[in-house]
């Protein structure tokens, strides 16, 4: 029963004032796949979220990760879970000793047949724009079956944690805002043995040490307050690889693919505040052969190894590329500078927030403006720091999330239910919302920005080509596309529960 949750449980976390998103869906998913013993020796799995490793030092110089050949096995003394997880231990009557007279032995009473039990997991997301909480909730019906994701409760709040380096209290009441969400959701006999974790991503990195630390304790302690459970390392930050690979678990999971013997999978793209990631598994050798060491990934899952390439690319999500376009990211003088660009309206003027850092922008009122300037401009930020596998220009299919569904989105190229567009859809937007800036700025005055940075992403960036098509989708069977609910499979997997 423990390997029997190697495959289906996550957990979410996240939260502040301004609230972005929420949603309750059912979502009664049943894999068309029936569960497979695995091996005794099984060594799982996904890489260890305990310990993260800094993608980029204070200085912003690179630094490789050596990637395990095999991520980090299940642990052989495994974490106490709450008691409602374990069986009840069966009662085995001794033989009689030959020296009794015989007996006549009642009748065994007879088993009760199972009842199907729910339990759920709290998974916070901590992003750089804002803390979002995914409540999932699983019925497990049949002793030897897979459990059934039910449903999702799913909650964003602005800003994000790393807002509040200077004010972690603050902070820390952002999440006892969403704790209250899950409070609301979850019946109380079943809060003391759901457990809640925290992972924070790219806002958490960029700061320093001292400052993520500080808000992190004060996140242990709300959780230690909450009549939720709390487990040991429930609250870290996550290393990009890690983001990039439970993410493809969780579209993979949700597409129905990792339940097939054909390995056909689909490739993610997220593109968040702070970084963004590209994850898929490739169809050619010569595409881990030709990537560098720390591009790739192995784990095992569902009885099958997988070998995928994946970067996480920090300073490069969509808020940090705006800034890093204008030139103000790691700029000094804030105070008195204001940062100007031709991919801003002309008589464009806002204070922007990031980080904890307030920066003045502004577009060029006497200057140029437009497509082709914008372009130049997000160039220099991607050029020659992006890897191009070597099969992306080939047939595999992805599903892009976070900020490309929503520019797209907003931009008219797709509808809320999602869909499909090729790599040229976004440079062709692009041109028109950069040309037209007058009429797109009232839905944001970085749209054009934006696009244009999407469009050189995908082309500059990763090479993909003009025809390529991306499936752009906010929610797969109603649960939301992102690393959470991988996430929440990887922390299962170092409990034995039943």
């Amino acid at each position: 029963m423990a390997n029997l949750l190697l495959t289906l449980s996550l957990w979410l976390l996240a939260g502040s004032p301004l609230i972005q998103a929420t949603y309750y869906r059912h979502h009664r998913y049943i894999p068309h796949y029936r569960y497979r013993e695995h091996t005794a020796n099984t060594e799982n799995l996904l890489p260890d979220v305990s310990n993260p490793a800094p993608e980029v030092t204070q200085s912003g110089a690179s630094t490789n990760h050596e990637i395990p050949e095999v991520f980090h096995p299940a642990p052989e003394s495994v974490h106490p879970m709450p008691e409602v997880f374990h069986p009840v231990p069966e009662v085995v009557h001794p033989a009689p000793e030959s020296y009794l007279p015989p007996q006549v032995l009642e009748p065994a009473a007879p088993v009760p047949p199972f009842t199907s039990r729910v339990f759920y997991g709290v998974m916070f997301d901590a992003g750089s724009t804002g803390t979002r909480i995914h409540i999932y909730k699983f019925i497990q019906k049949d002793p030897v079956e897979l459990p059934v994701l039910d449903s999702e409760m799913y909650h964003a709040i602005k800003p994000g944690l790393s807002e509040y380096k200077y004010n972690p209290e603050e902070g820390g009441n952002t999440i006892r805002q969403l704790l209250k969400i899950a409070k609301k959701t979850i019946p109380e006999e079943d809060w003391k043995r759901t457990p809640v974790v925290l992972r924070a991503t790219a806002g958490l990195r960029l700061l320093t040490d001292e400052q993520a630390e500080g808000i992190l304790n004060e996140v242990r302690e709300v959780f230690e307050e909450s009549p939720f459970y709390v487990p040991s390392n429930s609250v870290s930050i996550m290393n990009g690889i890690n983001e990039g690979v439970l993410a493809w678990v969780t579209v993979n999971f949700l597409t129905g693919h990792l339940y097939s013997n054909t390995r056909r999978t689909v490739g993610i793209l997220d593109l968040g505040g702070g970084s963004t990631q590209i994850t898929f598994l490739p169809k050619s050798k010569k595409t881990i052969e030709t990537a560098p060491p720390s591009y790739t990934a192995r784990f095992n899952l569902f009885n099958n190894t997988y070998e995928l390439y994946t970067h996480s690319y920090l300073k490069n999500g969509l808020i940090a590329a705006r800034l890093a376009t204008l030139g103000a990211l790691g700029a000094d003088g804030l105070d008195w500078k204001v940062f100007t660009s031709p991919c801003l309206p002309k008589k464009y003027k806002a204070e922007v927030t990031f980080g904890g850092y307030t920066y003045k922008v502004s577009g060029i009122p006497d200057g140029y403006a437009g497509y082709k300037l914008c372009y130049y401009e997000v160039q220099r930020v991607i050029k020659g720091i992006f890897h191009q596998p070597y099969e992306v220009k080939g047939t595999n299919v992805f599903y892009a999330f976070s900020h490309y569904f929503d520019r797209a989105n907003e931009t008219g190229l797709i509808s809320e239910r999602g869909g499909t567009v090729e790599v040229r859809d976004f440079k062709k937007k692009a041109k028109e919302v950069c040309n037209k800036m007058t009429k797109y700025r009232p839905i944001s005055p970085f749209l054009c920005m934006d696009m244009t940075y999407i469009t050189c992403l995908l082309k500059e960036g990763f090479g993909f080509k003009d025809s390529t098509v991306l499936h752009l989708a906010k929610k797969v069977n109603n649960v939301e596309t992102s690393w959470a609910l991988g996430a929440t499979f990887d922390f299962f997997r170092n409990f034995n529960i039943h």
